[in-house]
Parts: structure tokens; C-alpha cells; sequence
């Protein structure tokens, strides 16, 4: 295993070190001239030229004009010229400036990896133009000309690096799922007047339509000459591209140690990963995960991992991740693999089929499916048109109760769900969501009824017999201003309209509400974004008296992750600047919880696992009833982005967290909990610590 280990870091370094080599655009002149060298000559040659072919305008002769003007240019992936800007105070400077430039012939691209790229340089013309002999031309990301770029251009053109660094932004490839990350991107969208934002996560594609996705990460780039400083700070450690193929690869980690205040717990995360992305063509694309981890979290995780453990000896399932085995006796050895494959035959269409997990709304939230329980199989159909996005997702996933596992082998539940996404104006958006939940009875495998992208699943559903599923409806509601979006869900699992308005609390009432709003570079501050939220769920939500049918997945809920019986209110605080950033969230809610004693074992509809024939009462139902906690969070944090490509973070935390139920038992003490943690990860996918 080692010896493998140290064959494929080796292998790793050769590929990035050897096969990442960059080279200058080469003049004819300039072909039989050594590498080490190109520059030198590249520079002379087109110096030569613009001496030889410039004419100095008359006015500009007569006004004795004597100052340097800065071209900025490119050699364009296909060798030719193309001027960007000129810094000068005559139009008619400009003018010869792109007239010049024009008659240069096509060269030799530059080239990163074998393959032609685009090179953008700096070139400092002096006038009078006898005095350009000892002008240098500068690429357009060195340390000369990016730390004197503001005195030069006085911020009138942002300088950037235009070579391939970021292949995947014109993949399909999805972007990772990060709420921190996507809020930048929401506000972009929002901007444009046909974007859905609700189908997380998004397709580079999809967001390079509204976002110059390079332009973002360029304006991040330090500047760095040896190989290490760019891996570290501004690329992938390893990128190969062919004529018809690309592919990176990157190790990834979380590194964390903190301390619990309440028992004094050291606390730590060893995550090592690596991604693999890729492309064969312009339609496919590929990507995979793999995840090596071992940690031990503050108290209340732990014990919540504890309580959600699955049949067979594990110890626990860490929330967002998986089953986990037991290490060194106090802490956990969590492995996590996702992978997908994503195929785009047409503008219309992308299907994606893989392991990992989806979104569904706007909010930190979703009362239709979150991100909050482990990777799943799923297959997924997007279909855009005019102003409609139509989402088709159908998943795999499992029960790891004893009661529901057989011969070790785990249950299996299917989930098929429709979400049609319509721009009905500029500014309003309207969504549609449905889905059914259903298992093996009978031996019925997948069925093929809910393949159909059209039809309505709750037909479906009661056609094939009254207790054949479990079918939930949804409506979502965004409207977007300038600087402020608001957007809403409510989920109906069931209901009888009757009872409803009778307000008798019947305990099949079983819906949700979801109310929030977003508001970008608030108060005039650039990257400071706020968010609240609301979200309220009734009793019983998501559960159902088939064991089965509850729509949940590992022992964790596939929605909101308090599963039902709660309100809750949000506040989020978002800022950066360059690569520094902070953030921090407020949490505030009320949440019933069964007794779980000798003398009341009845459920109180806090439980999506709990079966309905089990609760205490047909009527009077409320939300919070039963245990009732109320549950206060608050989290900061602020860290560096040390790499824009990966998203790899360095960071510091605080999170505290008091937990008050009205009586208190061995499942849910009264707790009172600040965790300290710091660190450095890859931050790509959210990790829910808010429960």
C-alpha cells in the first residue's frame, strides 16, 4: 500500500512538473532559438516591428509629446494580435497603436501544456520611439507589472491571465455546492433575465452564460514564478490537455483541531482526498472524489452521530457524510466517495449519473431536498427552454434501521422527483415540485411508471395502490430586485382542506413554510451579503406509517435538517475582500422531541423515522409540542483563500450552541457548548454543524 502510495505521488508530481511547461509565442525569426531564450527573442522581434512600422500622428509631433503610453495586448490562442487597451491621452495615438498591431503577422501561440493558449503582455512604448531600445514587454502577470499596475492604468483595465488555468469553466462539470461560494454567483444571476438559481448545484455552462468565471478567479492570482508558488497559491497541482481531452488533479484536505468547551474534548479532523475532473470532448464530462477521514467532533456531534448509527456494529453515521467505523476507541474513520458523469448532447439538455447529492430553492435551507444527508445514486435529466428549467431526479436510497435490514443487507427505497422552474417576468420566478417515494414491494423493483418525465407522480402513486408510496407536493416563489432577491417555499406532504380550515390541529396536516430574502453588497458595501430566514414545519412532516416511505435517507432527513415539528429563524452575514473573508450565522428555534420514556413513548412528530400510528392524538397538534428545546447557535468564522482554483482555505472558528429541552434526558441533555476550531481545508461541499 505504501509503495503504491508513493508510485502515484510520484507519478502526480512528474505529471504536473513535466507536462505543465509554459511557452512564449514564437516569431519565425525566433524557431531555432533555444527555450530558455524565447522571450528574449520574442520581445526584440516585436519591438522591431512596432519601431519599424509606427508613425507618429502630426498633432502629437507638434505638441512635443514625450511620455510612455502602455499597450496591453494579447497573442490570441491562434497566434494573432489583438490590442486590449492603450493608456493615452491622443485618439489618435490609439488609432496607430491598433493600426501597427494589425499588420503583425500570425505567429507561433503560445502554448501551456502543449496546448495553445491565449498570452496577454504589457508592452511600454516611449515616445519619442528612438528611445524604446531598452523597453522590456512584460507578461501581464508578473510581479513588475501587477505591482505597478494601479499607478499605470489608475484602475481603468483590471489585468488578468488569460491560459487555460480554469479548464473546467467551460466544461459541465457542476460547481461545488458551497453556500458561501454560490451566494456571489446568486447575486450575478439574479441580474440576468432568464436564470433559474433553485437546481443546485449549477453547471459551469450554465453560470459562464451571466459570470466571467475567469475574470473572477484572474483578479485573485498572485503573482508567482517557480512551480511550487503556483500549485500552492493559484493553480491545480496537475493539469494534462490533449487535442480533444483535459483533465486535473487535486489532493484535497481538512485539517482541523479545536477544543469543546462543555467536557473539555480535544477535537480534530484528518480528511485526505483526491479529485479528478475532467472532459473527452465538448459534450462529456467527469469527475471524482474520494475521501480518507478520521475525526472526533464537539459533544453534541458526537452523540448525535451516535444516535443515527446504522445496523451491524458501526458506531455512528457522521452527518452529510456516511457510515463510520470506529477509531482508536473515541473518535471515527469516515470514507466518502462521489463521483458523476455529465453529458450535454445540446443546449437543451444535460443528463448527469453518478453518487453525490442535490439542492432544491434558494434558500440555506430546503424543505425539498437539501444537502444535508450522505451522498446517494441518482440520475438527473436538466431541460431548458424559452423561460423554463424542468428538472427530472431520480434516486436511490436506503434504510440502515435493524427493523428494516435483512440478512445484513440494508432496505432500499426509490425517490423520483419533478421541479419545473418558470420565469414568469423578469423578475418573478415560479416553481412546481413533486415526488414519490416507494420500495420493493411485491417485488417492484424501479418502477417504470415513474419514469415518465411528464406525468404527474400523485396519480401515479394512487393508481398503483393506496398504500403503494409517498408522493409530497411543493410551490416556490423568488422576486428579485436590484440589490435584494426574496424567495419562499411551502411542501404539502398531506392534507384535507376541511381540517385545515377547521384549525383543529389534526395531526395530517402535514406541510411546510420556508420565507427568506438575500440582499447583496448591502448598504453599498461591495461583498457584503446578508440573509435571513424562516422556516416552520408541522408535526409529523416527511413521516409516514410505512416504515419505508418517510423521506429520509441513512437515518438523516432528505429536507430541512431539524426534520419536522420546529420553527426556526436564520441570520447570515457574508463578507470578502481579495482573498480574506468572513462569515457568521445566528440560529434560533423551537423544536419538539419525543419523551422516549417508560412512561411516554408516544411520537410527538419531531421523528420523520417514527411511525404516524404512533402518536399521542388525532387533534391538537402544534408545532413545538412534545419535548419542547429551544435550541440557540451562533457560528463565526474567518480565514484566507490560499487557492482559488481548489477553494483550498486556511481558517479559524468559533461556534456556540445551548440546547434547552423542558426535560431533560439521557438522548437530549440541557448543554451549553462553545467549540473552537481552526485549520485548513478544501472547501467544497457544506458541512451542516447547526442542529
Amino acid at each position: 500500500m505504501k509503495k503504491t502510495l508513493l508510485y502515484f505521488l510520484f507519478l502526480l508530481f512528474s505529471v504536473s512538473a513535466f507536462s505543465q511547461m509554459e511557452k512564449y509565442p514564437v516569431f519565425p525569426a525566433c524557431n531555432s532559438v533555444e527555450i530558455s531564450n524565447q522571450s528574449t527573442c520574442f520581445n526584440n522581434q516585436l519591438k522591431e516591428l512596432v519601431v519599424k512600422e509606427f508613425k507618429l500622428p502630426e498633432n502629437i509631433k507638434k505638441d512635443n509629446f514625450s511620455e510612455t503610453i502602455n499597450v496591453v495586448f494579447v497573442v490570441t490562442s491562434s497566434g494573432n494580435f489583438k490590442v486590449i487597451y492603450v493608456n493615452s491621452p491622443y485618439k489618435e495615438l490609439k488609432e496607430e497603436v491598433e493600426r501597427v498591431f494589425s499588420t503583425f503577422p500570425t505567429i507561433t501561440a503560445a502554448s501551456y501544456n502543449n496546448h495553445p493558449i491565449e498570452m496577454q503582455f504589457v508592452f511600454p512604448i516611449l515616445i519619442p520611439l528612438e528611445n524604446n531600445k531598452q523597453q522590456n514587454i512584460l507578461r501581464a502577470d508578473t510581479e513588475e507589472i501587477v505591482s505597478q499596475s494601479k499607478e499605470i492604468f489608475k484602475d481603468e483595465v483590471q489585468l488578468v491571465v488569460k491560459n487555460s488555468l480554469f479548464p473546467e469553466h467551460n466544461s459541465n462539470l457542476n460547481i461545488p455546492f458551497v453556500h458561501t461560494v454560490y451566494n456571489n454567483y446568486d447575486f450575478q444571476l439574479n441580474q440576468a433575465e432568464n436564470s433559474h438559481t433553485a437546481i443546485k448545484p449549477f453547471l459551469y455552462t450554465e453560470v459562464a452564460k451571466f459570470v466571467d468565471l475567469d475574470a473572477e478567479k484572474n483578479k485573485l492570482i498572485k503573482p508567482k514564478n517557480t512551480w511550487f508558488g503556483r500549485k500552492l497559491l493559484n493553480e491545480h497541482m496537475a493539469f494534462v490537455k490533449g487535442n480533444d481531452f483535459w483533465f486535473t488533479v487535486d489532493p484535497m484536505v481538512d485539517l482541523q483541531l479545536g477544543k469543546d468547551s462543555y467536557n473539555g474534548l480535544n477535537t480534530f479532523n484528518n480528511t485526505r482526498a483526491i479529485a479528478i475532473n475532467g472532459a473527452i470532448g465538448k459534450n462529456l464530462s467527469f469527475s471524482t472524489n474520494f475521501y480518507e477521514s478520521q475525526g472526533r467532533f464537539a459533544t453534541y456531534f458526537n452523540e448525535y452521530a451516535n444516535s443515527i448509527k446504522p445496523d451491524g456494529g458501526n458506531p455512528a453515521i457522521i452527518p452529510g457524510r456516511g457510515i463510520a467505523k470506529e477509531f482508536n476507541s473515541d473518535a471515527y474513520d469516515y470514507p466518502v466517495a462521489e463521483a458523476y458523469i455529465s453529458y450535454t448532447p445540446s443546449k437543451y439538455f444535460n443528463f448527469q449519473f453518478g453518487n453525490g447529492k442535490n439542492f432544491i430553492g434558494d434558500g440555506y435551507r430546503s424543505l425539498f431536498l437539501s444537502d444535508v444527508a450522505s451522498p446517494y445514486p441518482f440520475f438527473k435529466i436538466n431541460t431548458s427552454f424559452w423561460k423554463i428549467k424542468y428538472t427530472n431526479l431520480f434516486m436511490t436510497m436506503q434504510d440502515v434501521r435493524p427493523e428494516l435490514t435483512e440478512d445484513g443487507a440494508y432496505k432500499q427505497k426509490y425517490i423520483a422527483t419533478h421541479y419545473l422552474s418558470w420565469n414568469a417576468t423578469k423578475k418573478l420566478n415560479i416553481g412546481l415540485f413533486e415526488t414519490v417515494i416507494w420500495d420493493d414491494v411485491n417485488n417492484r423493483g424501479f418502477d417504470v411508471n415513474y419514469l415518465n418525465p411528464l406525468i404527474f407522480y400523485t396519480a401515479v402513486e394512487f393508481a398503483t395502490g393506496s398504500r403503494a408510496g409517498n408522493s409530497l407536493l411543493g410551490l416556490s416563489l423568488k422576486y428579485k430586485l436590484k440589490n435584494i432577491s426574496f424567495y419562499s417555499q411551502l411542501l404539502l406532504d398531506e392534507f384535507r382542506i376541511s381540517e385545515i380550515t377547521g384549525g383543529n390541529g389534526w395531526w395530517a396536516n402535514k406541510n411546510g413554510i420556508q420565507i427568506g430574502a438575500k440582499y447583496y453588497n448591502a448598504f453599498t458595501i461591495e461583498n457584503l451579503f446578508l440573509q435571513a430566514e424562516f422556516n416552520s414545519v408541522r408535526p409529523f412532516t416527511y413521516s409516514h406509517d410505512e416504515l419505508n416511505y418517510n423521506y429520509g435517507h441513512n437515518n438523516q432527513p432528505l429536507a430541512h435538517l431539524w426534520g419536522s415539528n420546529f420553527n426556526e429563524f436564520i441570520g447570515i452575514a457574508q463578507y470578502s475582500k481579495d482573498r480574506w473573508f468572513a462569515n457568521s450565522k445566528i440560529v434560533f428555534g423551537k423544536k419538539g422531541f419525543d419523551f422516549n420514556s417508560s412512561t411516554d413513548s408516544y411520537s410527538y412528530g419531531g421523528d420523520i423515522y417514527r411511525d404516524n400510528d404512533d402518536r399521542a392524538y388525532d387533534y391538537g397538534n402544534e408545532i413545538g409540542q412534545g419535548n419542547t428545546a429551544t435550541i440557540f447557535i451562533g457560528e463565526l468564522q474567518a480565514g484566507y483563500l490560499v487557492n482559488p482554483a481548489t477553494n483550498l482555505k486556511l481558517f479559524g472558528g468559533i461556534t456556540y450552541r445551548n440546547f434547552n429541552p423542558d426535560v431533560p434526558t439521557t438522548t437530549f441533555e440541557k448543554t451549553s457548548t462553545t467549540w473552537i476550531s481552526f485549520g485548513l481545508k478544501t472547501d467544497v461541499f457544506n458541512w451542516y454543524f447547526d442542529f
